[in-house]
């Protein structure tokens, strides 16, 4: 008699088990290849392997009442890819390409956040810093489950998202994103959000250091930095760490596809 069996874990790493047996072989999602074009080449590439990564466009980086603007940042270039991101998010969800977003999002506490990190807009001490509260609303800086540290009204974040906290620049840091991408069998990641320079490279540079294939959407990016940040960005993006596109590219390959 054959035994029923179950499913262990989330494809692609899962068994199938019984009482009896244990099947480990891990059967493969089917491929869905697409070819995207880059500033510096073509790419032949499986979207059942690819993921998009969605990085801090939060209140506290993006909206004109959060934590940037309060310590006088033009916060107009964060807002930049929004526009682009409600168009092309859809189309990846219809593709079954997971949406992650990767948001800073401290603890009330604070005892995973260094002095260094502290430090950071914020060089006296005097001002309002990480877990302070905003003076126009009350929110208390990119903590977890404030109005601060969420996600911007004009993006929409659907129940099949996958939702991550961070506490550093680089979202593989303390977090459960490597573990995540492996579970799921992603290897190649699109990245997107704010800042290009800092938060968005940072991650980026260490899925590169980890072995994943990076792509940044670079109209689906931007920074408050000055340009020659963004450009050596870009720059250094292309020469070392990955490949550049854009969300019309994207789109491209989807329809081919």
């Amino acid at each position: 008699m054959n035994l029923p069996v179950r499913t262990l874990g989330v494809q692609p790493n899962a068994w199938k088990v019984n009482q009896a047996i244990a099947d480990i072989s891990r059967p493969q999602k089917t491929p869905q290849p697409a070819i995207l074009s880059t500033e510096t080449k073509i790419l032949h590439l499986d979207l059942a392997k690819a993921a998009i990564i969605v990085i801090d466009m939060q209140n506290d980086f993006c909206h004109p009442d959060g934590w940037l603007a309060h310590i006088g940042v033009d916060v107009t270039p964060a807002r930049q890819p929004i526009a682009p991101l409600q168009k092309l998010l859809p189309e990846l969800r219809t593709a079954d390409v997971p949406v992650i977003w990767l948001n800073w999002g401290n603890r009330p506490d604070l005892l995973n956040i260094s002095a260094a990190l502290l430090h950071v807009y914020n060089p006296t001490g005097e001002g309002v810093g990480l877990g302070d509260r905003l003076p126009s609303n009350g929110a208390k800086v990119l903590m977890a489950g404030s109005w601060a540290a969420a996600v911007v009204d004009e993006l929409q974040q659907l129940p099949d998202d996958i939702c991550i906290n961070k506490y550093r620049m680089s979202g593989f840091w303390d977090t459960p994103l490597d573990s995540i991408l492996r579970n799921l069998g992603k290897t190649t990641l699109f990245f997107t959000g704010v800042n290009a320079d800092q938060c968005v490279l940072t991650t980026l540079c260490d899925a590169n250091f980890l072995g994943y294939d990076c792509i940044l959407v670079k109209d689906c990016t931007a920074t408050t930095s000055p340009e020659y940040c963004w450009l050596a960005t870009l720059y250094n993006i292309n020469q070392c760490f990955g490949f550049v596109t854009d969300s019309t590219a994207i789109f491209t390959a989807l329809n081919e596809n």
